[in-house]
């Protein structure tokens, strides 16, 4: 067990609360995953605890706005490093999410001891979760998906994202990284600020699998049928994955989850809408996880 690593930019207060969780390790040597997890101060009874799984080239950081209010209201959080991303090892066999699902499964038994639990994944994080309890559907209780790719919606235009390794200064690839958070992550590029680029580089930097193709596919909308939970989605209005195709995404969630609950739309919000408009989403996700 060691310390969690915190992002230097939140406020204090913030960074002291986080300090407090636990990083732990499940899998076998050389292909461990990684979990930071925390306890409530003051738990609620029958609130089963929240699973979070990040975004493509991402880490536990992705949340790292959310994971206190779900502290405040109670719940047990643990937010993995996906294989291959972050501090855990990648996959075997194979290089995407497909290969993560077993020893995913196999964690949560370990971690949970049986204990079914609330899965909140945001964008490959969302497919990965999907694929996940589609294979396992007794790990969860409900599934929420945030900005999940791998829909089956035509495509939009493809993104102008920019090369940083080539580049020979941290500013070179900082400017960047700066411009691939506008084109992809975030609808507002004025809070692309420091805490933001941190998250961003140290995650980037971490990312062994770049070769991932199915958040192109049909993956999670071929999924969601094998999924027995609940299943509510939130996503910021102007996520780039499916700008102006709101109405074609909430259709094919219909029709694909058994049981699914509705889409919640963020104003205002990009991709990355837990970190644009945390207090927005912050009260979406709850309302998702308290419902019945």
């Amino acid at each position: 067990m060691f310390a969690i690593s915190i992002p230097s930019l939140l406020p204090l207060a913030e960074r002291e609360r986080l300090a407090r969780g636990r990083r732990l390790t499940t899998g076998a040597a050389g292909r461990q995953i990684v979990w930071h997890t925390w306890q409530p101060e003051q738990a609620v009874p029958d609130r089963s605890p929240v699973v979070l799984f990040h975004g493509g080239s991402g880490s536990w950081t992705h949340w790292v706005k959310n994971i206190l209010p779900l502290l405040d209201a109670g719940r047990r959080v643990l937010a993995a490093d996906l294989p291959g991303f972050g501090d855990s090892d990648p996959p075997a066999g194979g290089a995407d999410a497909d290969a993560m699902v077993e020893p995913l499964a196999a964690s949560l038994r370990t971690l949970l001891a049986g204990e079914a639990a609330d899965v909140v994944g945001f964008s490959f994080g969302g497919m990965t979760a999907g694929l996940l309890l589609a294979a396992h559907p007794a790990l969860a209780r409900r599934l929420v998906l945030v900005g999940a790719p791998a829909m089956g919606v035509a495509p939009g235009p493809p993104l102008d994202l920019k090369g940083w390794r080539h580049h020979a200064t941290p500013q070179a690839q900082a400017e960047a990284h700066r411009h691939n958070l506008g084109v992809l992550m975030l609808h507002d590029r004025d809070l692309i600020d420091g805490l933001a680029l941190e998250v961003h580089i140290a995650n980037v930097q971490r990312d062994r699998l770049p070769r991932r193709r199915l958040s192109r596919t049909d993956a999670l909308a071929r999924s969601l049928p094998r999924v027995r939970c609940p299943v509510h989605a939130i996503y910021g209005v102007h996520d780039v994955l499916y700008r102006q195709r709101m109405p074609e995404l909430e259709a094919a969630l219909a029709t694909a989850a058994p049981d699914f609950r509705g889409l919640r739309l963020i104003e205002e919000a990009g991709h990355w809408v837990q970190f644009e408009a945390p207090e927005v989403f912050d009260v979406a996700l709850r309302a998702a996880l308290d419902s019945a």
